[in-house]
């Protein structure tokens, strides 16, 4: 056990030792400053960019940089949907998957571009290569879109009064060519050898110890694997996600792949401050972060170290933890550690299955996805925790009884609206897609392998990944259902798009306001007394809301074993 606990250790102390000197590097890269990656890939972008007829050099306000993500976007979902509904006929489907139907297209292909992969079928038997191929080019593109839209809010505060915030189609390649591609290529190489498939080649036929003849997927997980982790996505190549022996065969894979998953998120923390020279400020978010990161974490790997009393009654050995759902190749304590870094970074792969987990350690998985601002996916993470910035720096400015400042901008009432409407919408789409799914049971409660409060869990754990891009599930729901692939695609369009609009809007109109000079009377933002009073601030607005549907699942469920 101790050793176990030593590794998670190692996982994230070697991220963060990592992150600090990749968040300095992407602060070069969107700073336009020269990387040592530059002459491969700047002959390459401005080919692309001749072919395209896009002029890089053009600077873009708030507003046009949303209209080339909203625009880029929809041209890819159109596209997934055609593939994904003709794939059982195009080439590369060597074992003869039969293409989606309409609505399971349109759930993949949004669950795929708003970067959440909330699959609704297996990847074996689901998907052609062909598919799997463009769901691996979304889930570069997808986290590309993230960090591109990130970088206009670090233009925002960097320079003083602007109405030019850069060039979206320049930060989007840039994230791919420069951050994205090389992490992964590093990954995807590393997976390989450890014996993660990376071929074309349909089944292999094995005879089991038993003499029977079974069938084994292959395909080229390896690369997906990869940018599913680096990217923030979580769509798994296999059913079983990162518990297949494919996908995670070793724990050093295990490992990998956990650090894939939280070295963006990571630097993009730092680089923000490296970017807008206050790196004070960027350790003051990370610590906030870590803070609620660990609150969530430690309690899941103690609860799933200690075993489940209800097998441990039955005369059961669980000095191994509650093993119901996990590897053992992997452990209790290692997987009760994925499964909040997974849902609070939103990635969404899982190496256990979250249904199996015990009730209080699903009830902190549902708890990540609900805050959703530590630490959070590429990109995204760092704007959902810029709007309880901005909340915060309002309600502190209220209570000293000065006009609420951040950063040298006043912050007014335009801002506060979004910011609320954006603070607000998240628990408004979760709560209101599972009652509406309680309220109806042909389709919710009909669709539950578990009844009761569990069976409740299961519905809300599906929206709040789905509000929350996340894409993990308590898979004892069967969701490839009509209603399910449409109104959690809906719920996907809704909380991907939105809560990335508005934090850039309240940076693009803070960035024309009249730049003030930093005086004796100014909030300082990046000292601890107000990263606790964001804290607080999180707590209030983003867990409280949901209290009283956490009671009704994962914690009633919890006095019904002990």
């Amino acid at each position: 056990m101790n050793t176990e606990i030593l590794g998670i250790i190692a996982m994230f102390l070697l991220t963060l030792a990592l992150a600090i000197p990749l968040g300095k590097y992407i602060s070069k890269v969107y700073g336009m400053e020269k990387t040592w990656l530059d002459f491969i890939f700047n002959p390459l972008e401005k080919l692309f960019f001749k072919l395209s007829g896009v002029n890089p050099a053009e600077e873009m306000n708030w507003k046009q940089h949303m209209k080339a993500l909203l625009t880029i976007n929809l041209i890819w979902f159109v596209l997934g949907m055609i593939i994904l509904m003709t794939m059982g006929s195009l080439p590369l489907n060597p074992d003869g998957n039969p293409s989606m139907s309409a609505d399971l297209a349109f759930n993949t292909a949004i669950s795929f571009v708003v970067n959440c992969n909330l699959q609704h079928y297996s990847g074996e038997t689901g998907i052609s290569y062909l598919g799997q191929f463009y769901l691996m080019f979304l889930q570069f593109v997808s986290a590309a879109t993230g960090m591109a839209a990130a970088v206009v809010v670090f233009r925002a505060f960097r320079d003083k009064t602007t109405t030019e915030l850069g060039n979206f189609y320049t930060y989007f390649m840039k994230s791919c060519t420069r951050i994205l591609l090389p992490l992964s290529f590093v990954v995807a190489a590393l997976l390989a050898f450890q014996g993660t498939p990376m071929t074309f080649e349909g089944k292999d036929s094995i005879t089991t110890l038993q003499g029977d003849v079974q069938e084994v997927s292959r395909g080229p997980a390896a690369g997906f694997v990869a940018i599913k982790h680096i990217g923030t996505n979580g769509g798994g190549f296999f059913g079983t996600n990162g518990a297949h022996p494919l996908e995670n065969p070793t724990y050093f894979t295990n490992m990998l792949e956990m650090w894939a998953q939280m070295i963006i998120p990571f630097a993009m923390i730092f680089a923000f401050g490296y970017f807008i020279k206050r790196k004070k400020f960027s350790w003051m978010i990370f610590g906030v972060m870590t803070i609620g990161f660990l609150a969530l974490a430690i309690p899941n790997v103690i609860g799933e170290m200690q075993g489940n009393p209800m097998i441990e009654k039955m005369g059961i050995d669980t000095s191994l933890g509650a093993m119901e759902g996990k590897e053992t190749r992997i452990g209790a304590a290692a997987t009760g550690y994925w499964s909040i870094a997974t849902t609070v970074i939103s990635t969404g792969s899982v190496n256990s299955m979250h249904d199996s987990t015990m009730p209080l350690s699903g009830m902190n998985e549902l708890l990540a996805m609900m805050i959703n601002s530590f630490y959070g996916g590429v990109g995204v993470g760092i704007l959902n925790f810029f709007v309880f910035i901005i909340l915060a720096v309002f309600i502190s400015g209220l209570m000293v009884g000065r006009t609420p400042e951040f950063l040298g901008k006043k912050v007014e009432a335009r801002e506060m609206k979004i910011a609320m409407i954006i603070a607000l919408m998240h628990p408004f789409l979760i709560l209101v897609g599972t009652a509406l799914t309680a309220a109806m049971p042909e389709y919710g409660t009909a669709t539950l392998n578990n009844p009761g409060f569990h069976g409740l869990s299961e519905m809300l754990y599906e929206f709040t990944s789905a509000s929350a891009n996340n894409g993990s599930g308590f898979e004892g729901l069967g969701d490839n259902t009509v209603w399910w692939n449409v109104s959690t695609g809906i719920v996907l369009i809704l909380a991907r798009f939105l809560p990335i609009i508005g934090p850039v809007a309240i940076a693009g109109l803070l960035a024309q306001k009249k730049y003030i000079p930093e005086s004796d009377g100014t909030l300082r933002t990046d000292t601890g007394t107000f990263g606790v009073v964001t804290l607080t601030v999180i707590v209030i607005i983003a867990a409280l809301a949901f209290f009283p549907v956490l009671a009704l699942g994962p914690i009633a469920e919890y006095f019904t074993i002990y």
